[in-house]
């Protein structure tokens, strides 16, 4: 998420190394010896806690490589066993992968609503989390969730799996962030039908260059992929590529109904849906300039 994708932090601990000698007495022919055996040790600032692994970062975040701890010349005896060894290897694995600014990161735990709030649209249903999934039951008007942490607004991508669970309308419709703007994806609305973005130089998914028709089956899972870099809004249903239009050229907005799903929100227009595996992450910088030369 690089856009951004910024989008929670990781923690570091400190851990001076040992320095000293190693005082070593003789007598011999009536003379005292007297040496000393040191080392060079090197304070490794960023060497992770051995007492558990670094805290989830955030979505835009991203450090980097961090510097190795390499300390040259220490005694022998200073050495760590393999026993003491082996829990800081196993630490140091976590951290590689949480130091990775492209990985995927998950907005939603499968249990709880952390992270997220439930916007007040008038008229919205009920909200609950139950078996690893969201369900967003059926209101007057909408019901959705709008997520609370930092997201990026250009170069990322982000995943979902959304269900129609009754009703026959949008249930996963998605409003996202498109450098200033926003539009959202709508997922079978108007009927249960029309797909595209809302809105296109003011005009909504049912009447501009992204409207299209899709049948969506009540009480199947469905995964929807959006892609958004400097040059393009892409978006994919099961792998099929459904939308793919160019941001120069155009004005972006969203309807009144989804402002309150901003940033970034998921919402359902009075049918209940459920969402689960959702997650965002920044483009690799050979992913933004290939998706700038497919057109």
């Amino acid at each position: 998420m690089n856009a951004g994708l910024s989008i929670a932090g990781l923690f570091r601990g400190n851990r001076p190394l040992a320095r000293g000698g190693l005082l070593l007495a003789a007598v011999a022919v009536g003379g005292l010896l007297w040496g000393a055996h040191g080392g060079t040790g090197i304070l490794c600032a960023d060497e992770p806690q051995k007492s558990s692994p670094p805290a989830a970062r955030g979505i835009c975040g991203g450090e980097g490589n961090q510097p190795a701890c390499v300390s040259a010349g220490q005694p022998a005896q200073s050495t760590p066993s393999p026993k003491e060894s082996a829990p800081q290897q196993q630490a140091s694995q976590p951290k590689a992968k949480a130091d990775d600014p492209y990985a995927w990161k998950d907005l939603f735990d499968g249990k709880t609503l952390k992270g997220w709030k439930t916007p007040e649209f008038g008229g919205e249903g009920k909200v609950e989390v139950k078996d690893g999934q969201i369900i967003l039951h059926a209101g007057q008007t909408m019901t959705g969730i709008v997520y609370e942490g930092k997201v990026p607004t250009t170069n990322y991508e982000l995943e979902l799996e959304g269900k129609r669970i009754s009703g026959s309308d949008f249930f996963a419709t998605t409003t996202f962030p498109v450098g200033d703007s926003h539009v959202s994806f709508v997922t079978g609305g108007w009927g249960g039908t029309v797909i595209g973005i809302s809105c296109v130089d003011w005009r909504d998914a049912s009447d501009n260059p992204t409207s299209a028709f899709r049948e969506f089956k009540n009480d199947r899972w469905y995964k929807f992929r959006i892609r958004v870099t400097d040059a393009r809004i892409q978006v994919w249903i099961d792998g099929d590529p459904v939308v793919d239009l160019p941001r120069k050229g155009y004005k972006f907005s969203v309807r009144a109904e989804c402002d309150p799903c901003r940033p970034l929100g998921i919402a359902s227009w009075c049918t209940t849906g459920a969402v689960r595996n959702i997650r965002i992450r920044l483009l690799k910088p050979e992913e933004i300039k290939q998706a700038a030369e497919e057109h």
